[in-house]
């Protein structure tokens, strides 16, 4: 072939401009007859122009297409296209070619119940009619990929930007799954034995449908050199649970713990039913605790309650606010700061619930049975059951309550909520126990709490809450009888309990606080109490613009003994990171840095620094260094950290957190999910690199099987999956849209398959046997149906995703051929293609 490509562009530009314009012409009107005379084509006779005569028009037969309800994508269906006749005016009609939606299809459109029972039927009863609902528009869009349902919001159950209704959950498919955090760590003191030590937490699971088992896992293993190594491994519980959608309410059996708003968590092996706000509206949902503290050195912080591990994470020096629990965490939590000097922190969170109420009419329950267990696996304590409901009465009060039976424990509870409107909301709630011990008796007494709640829109602050508990000296919750009953000890017995926590923004100064505290008495030992102040203020000095300076401090007093903590921090922008002075008082020991904190372009960060340490004494000040750095991966998340300190010790450590997720669709190595929690798995046609993520976030890329997992994906959310069509490979395409979303359950494994065109471009002539060409506006597809490009004149086409040895098929009305690549090709190639005739019918059959 003689000339280039761009010789063809100047020989042929109104003829591409033609057909870009009769595409925009014919999807604006319903049907278009073009004068080909004004084309620059050399055999005006030979054009097929009829997939442009009428908008939209999809010729018959099945298509494999993405079902999307006003723009949301719900789930890729074959859809069949039929010829219906339509009546005209008089007794005359018309064929017209109509997609055919499937009843199965319809509960996931989201449609009123009213709505249903309007919908009609047509080809014998096999796909539905819209038309009765007035406004609602079906149409087919190949270039896409996607079946077009527009239907005004009047036949719609509720819905918002961020929630989809129950009919649009998907329970994803059946597969296995392995979430994993590890950490690692040795020490080098300079007097003593190295240790060694490394601890892993992590859930299997199994997804059959809508049950998901999951099974969590506890490991450490430690060893010094001059003592023998020890090391455990132990499932901690196995369940199994799903949602119950009808009930906006989650079912869970096995191995779990109680979760409550009026009685205290304990172990047990029975099944629970509890109301899920995940399931609502998200203006109508809950909220979850936060643990914050201050890590002297790179520290592992453990979140645990009752001896499970609920969060473990590496923190690096400085203020930390863990915010990632889970919404259901409620109650006491336990926190473990473990220093990389070898010193512990260890202080407890009361985790606060708002006031018990609920919106009118509305009723809220948890109900539980089974029998408590140890960490064991072993049964320990009476059968039991337990419930508690709260019942909105109206928009300003709300009355809840509850009670646990257990053979010779006993406890109800009943208490009232008020929203106060302008004033913030208040509850109050008392609980009686009952509990017969075999040596010391019969203990009965009372626990009266009062909560309050108030957001202050005109100061832009938050009393998060604020609470006070009063319990008798005889008063014995669940968890305490279970202790003193069947494992020979008790907890102090608590007395009262102050909390508040609370935060402002001072806008106008770009400045912020927030302050917490707890006072907690008991019956039979010191009280305890803890503060905590943060403030935050951002400032301009002279040209530096944006410079931080944030002030934490903690208090924890005990038993006589007081631990004060405070830190400063100064911070000036640089690059892609900053500059940082940190400095930390704790006690009679005061450490000092300067350091350097920089992202990468990929998304990794680290930080260096080194300053001195004071710890008092006739040590004088000691040099002291360290590092960090993060790799937010593709297939894992890892962060390595070294630390020094003159004359006491060096250590370093290695922590990192992921998964694997494998179905019948492929598998893939990934980032963390949260522990068993909701994913999605992306095949992209077997191209591997290609970036995909949710919400723009490209970091994560297909595997050589082109298969990849977006982890933590919020369960009952509307949520984006897209392709990053910017860091796409050259010779990587999408085929359709980029973008795909869905509403999943919680801990389901989501699925979305993207269309992909991997292969050069080039152009091709596309010749027949007997010399001609096929027609103008002829499409060329591969041997999957997607189309690759359009004849122009002369048989010429530009072709986007062409593969060596490929079969292509040319297609036009009422004719086809087919031909092959050769075995070898290149980027800009121009290819003579012979195109063999063949049947159009044999050719159609997809």
């Amino acid at each position: 072939m003689q000339g280039s490509f761009c010789d063809f562009f100047r020989l042929n530009p109104l003829n591409y401009f033609f057909l870009v314009t009769l595409s925009i012409i014919s999807s604006q009107v319903n049907a278009v007859e073009f004068n080909v005379d004004i084309m620059d084509a050399a055999d005006k006779e030979n054009i097929d122009l009829s997939r442009f005569s009428e908008a939209g028009y999809i010729p018959p037969g099945n298509y494999l297409l993405n079902l999307r309800v006003n723009g949301t994508g719900i789930q890729d269906a074959e859809f069949p296209f039929y010829t219906r006749m339509m009546p005209l005016s008089g007794e005359d009609s018309k064929p017209r070619v109509d997609a055919c939606i499937g009843e199965a299809l319809v509960p996931l459109i989201g449609l009123k119940s009213e709505a249903v029972k309007e919908l009609g039927r047509w080809h014998d009863g096999q796909c539905v009619d819209f038309s009765p609902l007035k406004g609602t528009i079906v149409k087919g869009d190949l270039s896409e990929s996607a079946m077009n349902l527009s239907v005004p919001q009047v036949w719609l159950e509720y819905s918002d930007a961020t929630w989809l209704p129950p009919s649009h959950w998907e329970n994803g498919i059946p597969g296995v799954l392995l979430d994993y955090n590890f950490n690692a760590s040795v020490n080098h003191p300079t007097q003593g034995a190295e240790a060694r030590s490394a601890t892993v937490i992590g859930t299997a699971g199994l997804n059959a449908g809508p049950w998901r088992l999951r099974a969590d896992y506890q490991g450490n293993y430690y060893s010094a050199s001059d003592a023998e190594s020890r090391h455990r491994f132990n499932w901690s519980r196995v369940y199994a649970y799903r949602a119950i959608t009808s009930l906006r309410a989650t079912m869970t059996m096995g191995e779990t713990y109680i979760s409550s708003d009026l009685f205290d968590s304990w172990r047990f092996a029975g099944a629970s039913l509890v109301s899920d706000d995940r399931q609502l509206p998200p203006r109508m949902r809950g909220y979850a605790p936060e643990v914050r503290g201050i890590a002297r050195t790179n520290a592992k912080v453990i979140v645990s309650q009752q001896g499970r591990v609920l969060h473990e994470t590496t923190v690096a020096s400085g203020p930390f606010n863990i915010q990632d629990l889970s919404s259901a965490v409620n109650g006491q939590l336990d926190v473990r700061v473990e220093e990389q000097d070898g010193s512990v922190q260890t202080f407890v969170v009361n985790t606060a619930t708002v006031p018990y109420l609920t919106r009118p009419g509305q009723v809220r329950y948890k109900l539980a049975a089974g029998q408590p267990q140890s960490y064991q696996h072993t049964a320990e304590g009476p059968l039991f059951t337990t419930g508690e409901f709260s019942w909105g009465v109206s928009n300003a009060w709300s009355l809840y309550g509850g009670g646990v039976a257990a053979g010779n424990y006993n406890s109800a509870a009943l208490g009232i909520g008020r929203d106060l409107f302008s004033i913030g909301a208040i509850s109050a709630d008392v609980t009686q126990s009952l509990a017969m011990l075999p040596d010391t008796g019969t203990h009965q007494g009372k626990s009266w709490r009062l909560s309050y709640s108030k957001h202050f829109d005109e100061s832009n602050s938050q009393v998060t809450f604020a609470g006070y508990r009063f319990s008798e000296r005889n008063f014995m919750s669940m968890s305490e009888y279970l202790n003193s009953r069947y494992r020979g000890s008790r907890v102090s017995r608590d007395k009262e309990m102050y909390t508040i926590t609370a935060n402002k923004s001072f806008t106008d100064r770009r400045a912020s606080a927030y302050l917490s505290w707890s006072h907690q008495t008991y019956w039979d030992r010191a009280a305890m109490d803890r503060y905590s102040l943060s403030v935050s203020k951002y400032f301009d000095m002279g040209d530096w613009r944006n410079l931080s300076v944030n002030v934490s401090a903690s208090r924890s007093e005990y038993n006589g003994r007081r631990d004060d903590s405070v830190f400063l921090s100064l911070s000036m922008p640089l690059g892609k990171g900053s500059i940082n002075y940190n400095a930390n008082i704790n006690g009679g020991r005061y450490n000092q840095t300067t350091g350097l904190y920089q992202t990468r372009d990929n998304g990794d960060n680290w930080r260096l620094s080194a300053g001195t340490q004071n710890n008092g004494g006739n040590m004088g000040a000691r040099s002291q260094a360290s590092g960090y750095y993060t790799h937010n991966g593709s297939m894992a998340d890892i962060s390595a950290n070294a630390s020094w300190v003159e004359n006491s010790y060096s250590s370093y450590g290695l922590s990192g957190s992921g998964g694997l997720t494998a179905s019948l669709e492929g598998a893939a190595l990934h980032p963390n999910s949260g522990s068993g929690g909701t994913r999605m798995l992306v095949s992209t046609d077997g191209v591997s690199g290609v970036p995909v993520g949710g919400n723009g976030n490209g970091r994560i890329k297909t595997n050589a099987f082109g298969i990849t997992v977006v982890p933590g994906v919020a369960g009952f959310y509307r949520t984006s999956t897209e392709i990053n069509v910017n860091n796409l490979p050259d010779n990587v395409e999408v085929s359709g849209s980029p973008v795909a979303e869905a509403a999943l359950t919680e801990g389901a494994i989501g699925y979305r398959h993207f269309d992909m065109l991997q292969g050069e471009k080039l152009l091709a002539v596309l010749r027949l046997a007997d010399g001609q060409h096929p027609p103008f506006g002829a499409r060329v597809l591969n041997s999957r149906g997607r189309e690759l490009g359009m004849v122009a004149d002369g048989g010429t086409a530009w072709l986007a995703g062409v593969n060596p040895g490929e079969h292509l098929n040319v297609q036009w009305s009422g004719g086809a051929c087919s031909g092959d690549t050769p075995a070898s090709i290149s980027a800009g190639q121009q290819l003579l293609l012979p195109c063999i005739p063949v049947s159009l019918e044999k050719d159609n059959k997809k």
